[in-house]
């Protein structure tokens, strides 16, 4: 007679690492469990817990990151095989499926986008497996108003995951008549309810105030302020990961060290120009707007 399986906490690094080597096989549910020395159902509830998400959308995003690597290295692939090598029945679905998770279709996205914006929503390491450099800038910084546009949404706990999608929205239709000419980009946060954990968020760039905006955008001002700027080092893995511990040392241990009055004013991530995400050492500014 079949012995149940001992509820134990697998080595979810290696399963995840395990799987990044087998996306091509038939992977399910059962198979990876299996590797794992777990039942299915315990298997699935501890995967969920660790990784917040389940087991196969954790395989079907790290094999859409991975084909759209494949869709930027090689031009002459054709989409019916990539979406055949993804374990999708169509076209048709792999397209539908694609757009969901990178915000254009296959044929946008392989002229001239880039995959790193996404990479961090399915990540093949644990989400606290990161390690991030924060540091508070010595001087306050005062900013002129200026106007920013692009895709925003609200999010809170359950949804927040979903924030490299904005990026990849934005990305997707840059340029656009009436951008500013630097190419730096934000992600701005405004109308936070902390007891809720709710929060407005938009990947944008920088406008002229008469700049046609493309459809689905918005435009936010944000006002002359004077800003608290914690930069963040990138250790050249997926960036959303990153940003979120980081946050997390802002917030818990930066900002009550720093005896400032955080103003009730967007705050903002910004990107310049010349940002490589996967690079190791690449730098992100948080502005927090304070009372001076």
């Amino acid at each position: 007679m079949n012995q149940p399986m001992p509820h134990r906490a697998p080595d979810l690094p290696a399963v995840l690492a395990w799987i990044e080597q087998h996306l091509d096989d038939p992977l399910n549910v059962d198979v990876i469990a299996a590797r794992a020395n777990l039942s299915p159902y315990h298997f699935s509830r501890l995967f969920s817990a660790a990784m917040g998400r389940g087991v196969m959308a954790h395989v079907r995003g790290r094999r859409l990151v991975r084909a759209a690597q494949r869709l930027t290295a090689d031009p002459d692939l054709r989409l019916v095989d990539l979406a055949a090598d993804c374990g999708f029945d169509s076209q048709e679905a792999f397209t539908r499926a694609f757009a969901r998770v990178f915000g254009v279709a296959p044929g946008r996205f392989r002229r001239g986008f880039s995959v790193t914006p996404i990479e961090g929503q399915y990540p093949m390491t644990m989400p606290d497996d990161v390690a991030v450099a924060v540091t508070r800038l010595p001087d306050l910084v005062a900013l002129d108003a200026f106007t920013v546009a692009g895709p925003s949404a609200r999010f809170d706990e359950a949804n927040k995951a979903e924030i490299p999608q904005l990026w990849s929205k934005l990305m997707g239709v840059l340029p656009f008549k009436g951008q500013a000419p630097s190419w730096t980009t934000y992600g701005v946060v405004w109308n936070v309810d902390r007891a809720e954990g709710s929060f407005d968020y938009m990947a944008g760039v920088g406008v002229n105030d008469d700049a046609a905006l493309p459809a689905g955008f918005a435009a936010k001002r944000i006002a002359a302020s004077s800003y608290a700027v914690f930069r963040i080092v990138l250790n050249g893995g997926a960036v959303h990961p990153q940003i979120k511990r980081a946050m997390a040392t802002i917030w818990g241990e930066l900002v009550p060290a720093s005896g400032l009055t955080v103003a009730d004013r967007p705050d903002f991530e910004r990107y310049d120009s010349e940002f490589a995400p996967t690079k190791k050492g690449a730098v992100i500014d948080f502005y927090l707007p304070v009372e001076v």
